[in-house]
């Protein structure tokens, strides 16, 4: 007995394993990670730079919801492709649609209304994406509640900080020269927070194809309202935008991030430095409008 009870001693306590957590893409994992800190380990099945439009499941994606505690997804239509997953994965993980209590813009795409899913790009719907990982986390780990949450919180004051700083550096910009063209049409949220007027060659959809006659309209529009910079998004084909940039006699303005992150090192490695990225590139741009 002595011995036994000398053996336990020797052993390490063991530490208490993280949460495991599937995010349908990066930003929603970087939410996770902010949040949960050292508390949870996050698998993005869409990585940084990764487009969730067109993102086509892999059979490892299967096995890491399975072993999931929590999985996060966005929801009104980006990631449909994960409701497939997990009703074939099974298991008993919690599930979050972090867009759940956002109230969605509808956009025209190809003669229809449809729900922009691009929420995020509003840091107000930011706070609402938190509040809703915070609550699914504790639903998976009650027993952590009380961290969880105090980490949440520090975080949803880094979102409003983050909001409060874009609508300063924003403000110098006049009314009239509040205009950006990106790749495709995923900036609406962030256009309706900020008042910026945001056009795009592509729709909501980065598999839609835009028309010749499309792109021309779209030249013209830039050419007539001397709109001084096209956008090219990291997750998508730069092509298009230098065509149109050609065709309107207008600068491709940099990378922005819409949908993705950047890889570890880059400008846009977290949702909070996507924000001051994109806000310091779009008000240079806009200043020269």
């Amino acid at each position: 007995m002595l011995l036994a009870s000398l053996a336990a001693l020797a052993v390490p306590a063991r530490a208490t394993e993280p949460i495991r957590v599937v995010a349908s893409f990066s930003i929603l994992a970087d939410m996770v990670r902010e949040i949960g800190g050292s508390e949870v380990s996050v698998t993005a099945l869409v990585p940084p730079d990764g487009d969730a439009h067109t993102y086509e499941p892999r059979p490892s994606d299967l096995l890491a919801i399975q072993a999931a505690k929590l999985v996060v997804t966005n929801g009104l239509g980006l990631d449909a492709w994960m409701d497939r997953l997990i009703g074939g994965a099974g298991g008993s993980a919690v599930r979050v649609v972090a867009s759940a209590r956002v109230t969605p813009r509808r956009m025209s795409e190809g003669g229809r209304q449809v729900l922009d899913p691009h929420a995020w790009q509003d840091p107000r719907n930011g706070v609402l994406y938190a509040r809703a990982i915070i609550e699914g986390l504790i639903r998976a780990a009650p027993d952590r509640a009380d961290l969880l949450r105090a980490q949440g919180e520090r975080y949803l004051v880094a979102i409003q900080e983050t909001d409060a700083w874009t609508l300063r550096t924003l403000a110098p910009v006049p009314p009239a020269k509040r205009k950006i063209i990106t790749s495709h049409d995923a900036f609406g949220y962030f256009g309706a927070r900020y008042g910026i007027e945001f056009h795009a060659a592509q729709g909501i959809d980065t598999d839609a194809e835009p028309s010749a006659r499309d792109i021309a309209r779209l030249a013209a529009q830039i050419r007539r309202e001397h709109i001084r910079a096209v956008f090219v998004e990291n997750m998508t084909d730069p092509r298009l935008a230098r065509a149109l940039a050609h065709e309107a006699g207008a600068v491709v303005g940099g990378t922005v991030y819409s949908d993705a992150l950047s890889p570890p090192g880059g400008p846009a490695a977290t949702y909070l430095a996507m924000f001051r990225h994109n806000t310091k590139l779009f008000a240079a741009a806009m200043a020269e409008n």
